[in-house]
């Protein structure tokens, strides 16, 4: 089987579920290793022993994206396990899950103020906590690549206020740490997923079946045709293996842009749609 990314090192946040797993799938698949973080060894075992059964190396690390400590700790074993290199880092980790479930529907001001860092801490704190550890193993190699996992609630309306602020912050994250890795040889992008068929959105699916809200209705009526979680990665291979990466750097990347440019098909064999 090829193996395009054989002795590239990577590592993806929040790979125990959802985009994050199906990314540390295809790039196991694709040779690489790959360092997989979450916060329960149990589920992050369960994730390395399926990437591995494709092909590469995966390696379960226990890691709380809020704390500045574990990460740091994370980026010290990955730069003492593989002589400071690092190709990939993909910034997925997201806790605020559980506080979108519990608030939907609601506005801003009839929900607790601390749904902000429910969802903005993890989901965006943290990804810019493993760009900086990140980027100080790929700036002496001049080169690497950095993906955030963002959405289109950066653009438009989705879910809450935080949610959205949070996302069109993460787009910004990618465009301004794009211009500052530029002449280092480091892309930095930022990936919008279409509806992908997570556990969340299954559990939005079916909480909001009846649902008069014009997006939500939209989203339950096209969840039967959403990407699986592995398309995002078969993105991210494709990003990692283009050796004109560099030209796309600082920009949103919609999957099925992505799935255009480098003729992707998801696992299922379908195409990725349009975004929601």
């Amino acid at each position: 089987m090829e193996a395009p990314m054989k002795g590239q090192v990577c590592v993806v946040t929040g790979a125990s579920r959802g985009i994050g797993r199906g990314i540390a799938l295809q790039l196991c698949q694709a040779g690489a290793t790959v360092y997989i973080t979450g916060r329960h060894m149990d589920t992050l075992r369960a994730t390395a022993e399926e990437a591995q059964s494709r092909g590469g190396q995966c390696v379960p690390v226990v890691c709380d994206s809020s704390q500045e400590s574990e990460v740091r700790s994370l980026f010290e074993q990955v730069d003492r396990e593989q002589r400071g290199r690092l190709d990939v880092l993909v910034n997925n980790a997201y806790a605020g899950a559980p506080a979108i479930l519990k608030n939907i529907k609601k506005a801003f001001w009839e929900i607790p103020a601390s749904i902000w860092d429910d969802i903005n801490n993890v989901g965006l704190r943290g990804h810019y906590l493993c760009s900086v550890y990140g980027a100080r193993l790929m700036v002496p190699a001049g080169r690497g690549l950095i993906v955030v996992i963002s959405s289109i609630g950066g653009l438009q309306y989705f879910f809450n206020v935080p949610y959205g602020v949070g996302k069109a912050a993460c787009d910004r994250l990618a465009a301004d740490c794009a211009q500052e890795l530029r002449r280092h040889g480091v892309s930095y992008v930022s990936l919008w997923p279409g509806l992908v068929q997570t556990e969340l959105m299954k559990e939005v699916a079916v909480k909001n079946d009846n649902a008069d809200d014009p997006l939500l209705k939209q989203l339950i009526s096209n969840f039967s045709s959403a990407e699986t979680t592995e398309m995002s990665g078969k993105c991210v291979v494709a990003l990692a293996t283009d050796p004109n990466v560099l030209s796309l750097s600082g920009k949103v990347l919609p999957s099925c842009d992505l799935a255009r440019r480098y003729s992707l098909q998801d696992v299922d064999g379908c195409v990725s749609p349009t975004q929601v």
